[in-house]
């Protein structure tokens, strides 16, 4: 299995989302909160919103590259629309 995932970083107190793929959500969570991932090296606080699961690699990075559109974080933003209000 392959994931692509959602995380919300905080930097000088501003929320924002990064976007990745991965066949092991535990092994790169653990990296970018150790700093391995250069993107969210200097981040505040990381956390894991959102994941969905693709049966190839393939179709994740597809996936990956849609949410990484306009449309794609718009329905970021819908999907967690409760949890957004709650972080606010």
């Amino acid at each position: 299995m392959y994931y692509v995932y959602v995380l919300r970083y905080t930097v000088n107190n501003k929320g924002k989302f990064y976007i990745g793929y991965c066949d092991s959500i535990k092994n790169r969570l653990k990296r970018h909160k150790s700093g391995d991932i250069k993107t969210t090296a200097k981040c505040d606080k990381i956390e894991l919103v959102y994941y969905e699961a693709c049966l190839n690699k393939t179709d994740a990075i597809k996936r990956e590259n849609q949410l990484k559109t306009g449309f794609g974080r718009g329905y970021i933003k819908k999907r967690l629309k409760s949890y957004l209000e709650k972080r606010e």
